[in-house]
């Protein structure tokens, strides 16, 4: 029996793809979900251990949360949700 996943620990606003996450999904190179679901739950990635610090204090602070995944050697994104969980956005690193 599967397990239901588990609860947001943020509103996520508006999901706001940057123009380059959006010609990859387009092209079907990446599917940035599994990433954004890893955002939402906590899971900040590749991001210092001041940042991951950061982010779990930003939960209760209600300030700006940012994560960075590396996808592979060439491909890195963020997800930064803004202090007034307003907008998510999702960038690749290189627009960032």
């Amino acid at each position: 029996m599967a397990h239901p996943p588990p609860p947001l620990l943020f509103a996520i606003g508006t999901l706001i793809f940057s123009p380059g996450i959006d010609r990859l999904m387009r092209e079907g190179r990446l599917d940035p979900l599994s990433y954004f679901q890893r955002h939402t739950r906590g899971d900040w990635g590749d991001v210092s251990d001041a940042q991951w610090q950061a982010n779990n204090a930003a939960l209760q602070s209600a300030e700006r949360l940012e994560s960075t995944y590396v996808v592979h050697r060439e491909l890195s994104l963020c997800i930064v949700t803004e202090a007034d969980r307003s907008a998510t956005h999702i960038a690749l690193a290189s627009e960032y």
